[in-house]
């Protein structure tokens, strides 16, 4: 009988094949308390296999091929910080030494721990990093079992769908050839497993979690192949050998679909891969309306290896660069002044001269930083209105210094932004500024060269986007972070489950903020950009552009569909409908 699944829509496209389940390894974990003098052994035995996963991901950055996309190494590098972590590795000898678990129990136990702290985190690209330290838990409990990877097994699991599968009156409809095509089920991927995808037989795939900026769905956007994270119990109500539509546009999953639906998904697979042909033929065509605007389309990256994807994509430049994951899963020890510097001067250097706009660390007492194992961290009742951001920077000066030293050296070697987050108060803007000038003259007393920046600042909090002519009279630039200005707005947290349906972009509210925000800056002659969610949702691109902005800040991927947007779009005619669309009770419904 036909039913959906519904998830996240990550990665474009549609995907049509029969399921092969993998199973997680942390379902079946043994517990069991071990005697005292094994302690040792077992410890021995749970950094063997940790040695070996991190020999496995060196030999697999090693052997990558030359059109792999750039995302994976980058994401492999990830893996390889976490597996190295001080704040697992003891953890782990913790609950050894301590209580006598088993490796695989101590191991799960520690995870956990380390899991909650990412689940308080308000920021959602970092909150979503805890899919990675599940992956990495999950290559070692594997490692520990002899077991093989995800991928091997469910290749194994292919061979064995394609050799037995049914006839049915379905497969009258698809290639009924060995070669049959197959999506993987899994209840989450990580991106070392992904290396084979492209290799394999597998022409979707769907996770139990994972969100749009996990580690998972940025792999499959660099890919091109449709995904869909998020969609909770699929591994458990998808059954092997089951035929299963990806519908990666959607982020819905229709299992054992009847002939009728796979005829007409079948039509728009087919009609999916003209489009991407199509889209591909505008990466070298300027962004520029049927009115004659032009229009920067920008990228926003986590890495600095991200840069080959903005350029392959035609972007005219980084509107943010997001620094945190310079600072993630370090415990105690942040990021000193060298390590910057290089990270962002290769940033730079792989933009070939155009602009990079460096934001300051988002981060704060939320995170999880200087987390001391085995000592209870303070929690925040309302974390997204905590110590986070250029707050948690402010607080804590030799740290930001030392950010602002290494982002004004690498402004020696090319055009560099710099961008500071949830700014509210005057009083934060001037001292941010001050900060600015104390790290220049340090620089001068050391003798050492950097350059100039153009100083800009976010609105992502109302009071901010209330007050921009403050804003306008201390920075370049200002730049609309959409996801956090929502939130604020409606008072939802983004994150959370129960009110998640509540949070709209469409409400008449935020769109009043964003209107008058681009509004003020142009007025003022100033530079503005959007580099949330919404500035790479092609919905939204008529009505954004209909308000006066001209940049537009995303994820590489998504730049040649909003481009198309541009191309067809007269911003004078847009202007009237734009003001229609704000006077509305329900702007969504025109859009």
């Amino acid at each position: 009988m036909t039913f959906s699944v519904h998830g996240l829509a990550v990665s474009r496209g549609v995907a049509i094949g029969r399921a092969v389940l993998v199973a997680s390894s942390r379902a079946d974990v043994d517990h069991y308390f071990i005697e005292a003098e094994k302690t040792g052994a077992e410890i021995t035995r749970m950094r063997t296999s940790r040695n070996a996963v991190v020999e496995e991901i060196v030999r697999l950055q090693q052997d990558l091929p030359t059109d792999a996309p750039h995302e994976i190494s980058a994401l492999l590098d990830v893996h390889l910080m976490l597996l190295q972590d001080e704040v697992l590795i003891s953890g782990v000898k913790h609950w050894i030494t301590e209580r006598h678990y088993n490796a695989e129990w101590a191991l799960t136990t520690q995870y956990e721990i380390i899991a909650r702290q990412f689940d308080e985190m308000e920021d959602q690209y970092l909150r979503e990093r805890k899919a990675d330290l599940e992956q990495v838990v999950e290559r070692i409990l594997r490692h520990m079992k002899g077991a093989a990877s995800p991928m091997q097994s469910a290749s194994q699991c292919a061979v064995r769908a394609g050799s037995s599968r049914k006839q049915s009156q379905q497969d009258l409809l698809l290639d009924d050839t060995l070669d049959v095509p197959l999506v993987l089920i899994a209840h989450d991927i990580s991106p070392a497993d992904m290396l084979q995808f492209k290799q394999s037989l597998f022409t979707g795939f769907a996770t139990d979690v994972g969100g749009k900026t996990s580690h998972t769905a940025i792999v499959a956007r660099s890919l091109d192949i449709p995904a869909v994270v998020g969609a909770r119990s699929a591994s458990q109500l998808i059954k092997q050998d089951d035929w299963v539509i990806i519908d990666g546009d959607a982020g819905v999953l229709i299992v054992d679909p009847s002939p009728i639906i796979l005829a007409e998904y079948g039509f728009r697979q087919r009609q999916g891969e003209l489009e991407r042909q199509r889209l591909n033929r505008l990466k070298h065509t300027p962004a520029v309306t049927l009115d004659g605007q032009r229009i920067d389309l920008l990228a926003n990256i986590e890495m600095p290896d991200d840069t080959l994807g903005a350029v392959e994509a035609s972007a005219v430049g980084v509107g943010l660069f997001r620094t945190e994951f310079l600072f993630m899963g370090r415990g105690s020890k942040l990021p000193n002044e060298d390590e910057q510097y290089l990270a962002y001067r290769k940033a730079i250097d792989g933009m070939q001269g155009l602009p990079v706009t460096i934001r300051t660390v988002d981060i704060g007492a939320d995170k999880p930083l200087d987390r001391p194992v085995g000592k209870a961290f303070d929690t925040n009742l309302n974390p997204a209105l905590g110590l986070r951001a250029i707050r948690w920077s402010l607080a804590d000066p030799p740290m930001f210094l030392t950010q602002l030293r290494a982002i004004l050296r690498a402004a020696a070697h090319g055009q560099v932004n710099l961008l500071v987050p949830m700014l509210a108060h005057g009083h934060e803007i001037r001292q941010t500024i001050e900060l600015i000038n104390q790290a220049r003259a340090q620089l001068d007393a050391r003798g050492v060269a950097y350059g100039p920046v153009r100083l800009g600042a976010m609105i992502e909090i109302p009071a901010a986007a209330l007050t921009v002519p403050l804003f306008l009279k201390y920075f370049d630039f200002l730049s609309i972070g959409t996801n956090d200005l929502i939130q604020y707005t409606l008072a939802i947290d983004r994150a959370d489950e129960l009110v998640a349906h509540l949070y709209d972009p469409c409400h008449p509210a935020v769109l009043r903020l964003i209107a008058d925000t681009i509004a003020e800056c142009n007025a003022q002659g100033k530079s503005i950009s959007v580099c949330g969610e919404m500035a790479g949702d092609v919905t939204m691109t008529r009505l954004l552009l209909g308000l006066g902005l001209r940049s537009f800040s995303m994820h590489p991927s998504q730049i040649l569909a909003v481009k198309q947007q541009i191309l067809r779009a007269d911003t004078a005619k847009l202007k009237l409908w734009a003001q229609e669309v704000l006077q509305s009770e329900n702007p969504g419904e025109m859009l």
